[in-house]
């Protein structure tokens, strides 16, 4: 028998030794949100990090075992890094067999000119980059590595600091950049699963390449870190806690919301309160 590659080593290791952690619950999360359709094009986008690493050997493993025809291209944005990050990014690539393509943009350089924590804003140019350049690929998806609890995180952070329930999407159409949607394929894998993958194949990923972040100013991440702390505390407890995050997200009882937003107005319980039964909005 042929001895793998080291690369034919970590694709093994998805398809066998993590198939019910990692592979099941992302082909799972794939069907449940129909995030690829026949003909799809969709460029997997690579930080540098574990989350999009893994999930771009899901997505090649994904298209060489799919019924459904679609096409992948794999794209890495440089905003800024510095010559290590860069060249690790690269190394791990190769040492993934990823064919990732490479393009610069000057964000960085804009981050550090912005007062406070501009971490919206830069979330917000680092994909209108990704759009862009994916569109001129001719891809028609952008497949981003948001896994099972930056959802379950964004449910609580929009709670506690943003005074609103509201979920991370496992996929969206952009309103910029006409065609183009996002998806989220790790939308059900979960954080600890990708470290365990990461850790038994023995994989170093770049951590947060932020500028703004390294040089010890305050960051937008710190309240997510607030809110991992939190569920960390609520889990030791309870060990479903996460999952009942989650669920509740997929079952809210519209009968018993006070108010709520829909395609940009503002409703409340008291427009359809004196409406009969069977004639609510």
């Amino acid at each position: 028998m042929r001895e793998l590659s080291r690369s034919g080593m970590i694709e093994r290791s998805i398809i066998r030794k993590f198939r019910k952690t990692l592979w099941n619950p992302f082909v799972a999360g794939v069907k449940r949100y129909e995030l690829i359709q026949a003909g799809d094009k969709i460029a997997v986008c690579m930080s540098g990090g574990k989350d999009s690493a893994l999930l771009a050997k899901l997505m090649q493993e994904l298209y060489r075992h799919s019924d459904v025809p679609f096409e992948l291209r794999f794209i890495v944005m440089d905003p800024g890094y510095d010559t290590e990050i860069r060249r690790q990014i690269k190394e791990n690539a190769a040492l993934l067999d990823i064919p990732a393509l490479y393009f610069n943009s000057d964000i960085f350089q804009k981050v550090l000119k912005m007062k406070g924590a501009p971490c919206y804003m830069c979330a917000r140019m680092r994909r209108g980059h990704l759009y862009g350049y994916a569109q001129e690929l001719g891809c028609n998806k952008i497949a981003l590595g948001h896994h099972f609890n930056d959802a379950v995180e964004t449910v609580l952070m929009g709670m506690l600091y943003g005074a609103q329930i509201q979920t991370m999407m496992p996929k969206l159409r952009s309103r910029n950049f006409q065609g183009m949607e996002l998806i989220r394929p790790l939308y059900c894998v979960r954080e600890d699963d990708i470290l365990a993958w990461a850790r038994y194949n023995s994989l170093a990923f770049i951590q947060c390449a932020c500028p703004l972040a390294q040089g010890g100013a305050a960051c937008g991440g710190s309240k997510r870190q607030e809110v991992k702390e939190l569920l960390g505390q609520l889990r030791r407890g309870d060990g479903d806690v996460e999952n009942r995050i989650f669920q509740s997200v997929h079952k809210v009882n519209l009968d018993t919301v006070i108010g709520y937003k829909q395609g940009g107005k503002d409703y409340t319980f008291l427009d359809r309160y004196d409406m009969p039964r069977g004639e609510e909005l």
